[in-house]
């Protein structure tokens, strides 16, 4: 009997990196048709606006790169890049801040360094944290309010409207999302006061953790739950993630009259897209089993503490970019155990 004598990694299914970035965006069809029934059709306009950025800027960087167009737009990455960042955005910002945004994370953040597989940061955060910091009035004025807080809801030719020409009707049918404003007025109100505001409360006066949006980390959760089934990633991250963010909102924020509670934390902003589809990641992301458990707690402090005391309510932007930076340094110190060895070689040591 004839054995093959193979080196690692072995394959336990076929695939490739098309398949997988197919598989991711398939996994956030949910959170997308979540984020449209609560929210009205402004996602999936600036989808299109940024899906069709991403691949006419890819195809031009790979034709100034003189590399094969057809066979790199295969591998799905500019698209998925660009449906991240598209639901990460406001869903009626102005296209051309979805365009620049999509521009900066295709073109800088993921060429500029070589292309896939070579970007240090996440590219799609790398674009919405240039246009938080670039247009903050429209970054922050765009958020809509939940569809059942509308006397008419938001049609499709209003929200074109609103995205490519007049912005005259917007305060009509925006607000702050639930973090914010529980943040600015818990230093004024209590929080049964706070419960009493109708993004809390609903329209008939139903409790609700944050109308519409706990729906929404709901289906970005079960997405996840859904890659893991698929092994498309290991569960150290997310949980890790997670858990650090919830034990830091239980021993430090446990009193909701002066912070943020638990379930806001959760299920009110970007945690559960973050947790499962953006510090996922495997290109920027510590690959290190402890190095993932690392990695994945840094974000949830971060996202805890610019949460808490910093001037943006939802921070996994910059809480993910920032632990980039970390992660070639925590898988430097947490190397695990070859074969042959008697312990991990880590850090600045030789190996034998």
């Amino acid at each position: 009997m004839n054995l093959l004598n193979i080196s690692s990694p072995h394959a336990t299914r076929s695939g490739n990196t098309g398949n997988v970035m197919l598989t991711v965006l398939l996994a956030l069809i949910p959170g997308i048709i979540t984020l449209s029934y609560f929210f009205g059709p402004g996602h999936l306009i600036q989808i299109c606006i940024a899906s069709a950025t991403a691949i006419g800027c890819e195809a031009l960087v790979l034709h100034l790169r003189k590399k094969p167009i057809g066979f790199y737009l295969k591998d799905y990455s500019a698209l998925l890049t660009a449906v991240l960042l598209a639901i990460s955005l406001p869903p009626y910002a102005p296209y051309w801040v979805t365009m620049v945004a999509t521009l900066f994370a295709i073109v800088i953040a993921k060429h500029l360094y070589g292309g896939l597989g070579q970007n240090p940061f996440n590219p799609a955060m790398v674009g919405f944290a240039l246009v938080l910091v670039s247009f903050p009035v429209e970054m922050t004025t765009s958020w809509s309010a939940p569809s059942a807080l509308l006397e008419n809801g938001i049609g499709v030719a209003q929200a074109l409207e609103i995205i490519f020409s007049s912005r005259e009707t917007i305060d009509a049918i925006t607000m702050a999302t639930p973090l914010d404003l529980y943040k600015n007025q818990v230093e004024i109100a209590t929080a049964s006061e706070i419960y009493q505001n109708p993004l809390f409360n609903g329209p008939n006066q139903e409790a609700s953790i944050a109308l519409g949006w706990q729906w929404v980390n709901v289906a970005f959760l079960l997405g996840g739950a859904f890659l893991l089934w698929k092994k498309i990633f290991t569960w150290h991250v997310p949980v890790s993630l997670l858990l650090s963010l919830s034990l830091l909102s239980i021993f430090i924020g446990w009193d909701s009259d002066s912070y943020v509670p638990i379930s806001l934390h959760l299920f009110a902003g970007a945690t559960m897209l973050g947790a499962f589809f953006i510090a996922t990641d495997p290109v920027t992301a510590s690959t290190t089993p402890l190095g993932k458990l690392i990695y994945g707690a840094g974000i949830g402090v971060l996202i805890y503490i610019i949460r808490t005391w910093g001037s943006y309510p939802d921070a996994v932007a910059f809480a993910v970019l920032l632990m980039n930076f970390a992660a070639p340094l925590i898988d430097q110190y947490s190397q695990p155990r070859t074969y042959g060895h008697k312990k991990a070689v880590r850090g600045l040591a030789k190996k034998d």
